[in-house]
């Protein structure tokens, strides 16, 4: 598995909330939006804001709940990859990591360490050593 795929649960949860603050925004902008009342007939050109605030609400919702759908497979499909991984601490720090998001040094410390390059040489050593299995094994005799 390659670092990009492994950061996909971390970058989908960013997003996630990033959409549930934009949400809010959006829902606190249609709550406050207020017709006014002047008895004067309105012009064509008038818009609909709290329509329009009601659109993109919807629309964010599905956005949020079809990425939170696709968290649940990331983190199905990281949770195999991490499982499948022979060496305890390598479990560790790629959990800690990528399912948890805890920075560098954050993982060290959780594995009992106080520099956070032990973690991450260990970490990129393994990726590189799993690329070059995964390549031995797609490599084809003939």
């Amino acid at each position: 598995m390659t670092r990009e795929e492994l950061s996909q649960l971390r970058d989908l949860n960013r997003e996630i909330r990033r959409d549930q603050l934009r949400l809010a925004e959006l829902e606190a902008a249609a709550k406050s939006v207020t017709g006014k009342i002047t008895g004067m007939p309105g012009s064509a050109k008038s818009s609909d804001r709290v329509g329009d605030y009601a659109a993109e609400i919807a629309d964010l919702r599905g956005i949020i709940a079809s990425n939170i759908q696709r968290c649940w497979y990331e983190l199905n499909r990281l949770h195999r990859y991490i499982a499948s991984i022979e060496d305890s601490q390598m479990r560790q720090i790629m959990t800690l990591r990528y399912v948890y998001g805890y920075t560098w040094q954050r993982v060290a410390f959780e594995i009992g360490e106080t520099d956070e390059q032990y973690p991450r040489r260990k970490h990129n050593r393994y990726l590189a050593l799993d690329d070059n299995d995964e390549n031995d094994e797609t490599d084809v005799v003939t």
